[in-house]
């Protein structure tokens, strides 16, 4: 049996705020709760930024998350690094037992 919850999200906007109801199976409503509170966000961050990223033309797609603004910065890397070698390596030495 699949039950259905009304979900309220506020969508913030430069001009005004607007509400909107949506109905959505409960079960991916609590994964939704779930994997914004794992992510330090809320379900209306996520709804909106993923209107924002429908709209191709839109400068800012999506905020930077707080967790994302606390590792940029940590490491550094060489100039010239190819991240999709050095992963390739990491793969080889991982498999190639």
């Amino acid at each position: 049996m699949t039950y259905f919850s009304t979900i309220f999200v506020r969508i913030n906007t430069k001009i005004m705020d607007a509400k909107l109801t949506l109905r959505l199976d409960k079960a991916a409503i609590d994964r939704a709760k779930s994997f914004a509170e794992q992510y330090n966000t809320s379900l209306s961050r996520m709804v909106e930024n993923f209107f924002k990223q429908l709209d191709a033309d839109h400068p800012d797609i999506a905020d930077i998350t707080p967790m994302v603004q606390n590792l940029s910065g940590i490491i550094t890397l060489p100039d010239g690094f190819d991240y999709r070698e050095n992963y390739i390596d990491f793969l080889k030495k991982k498999y190639d037992k």
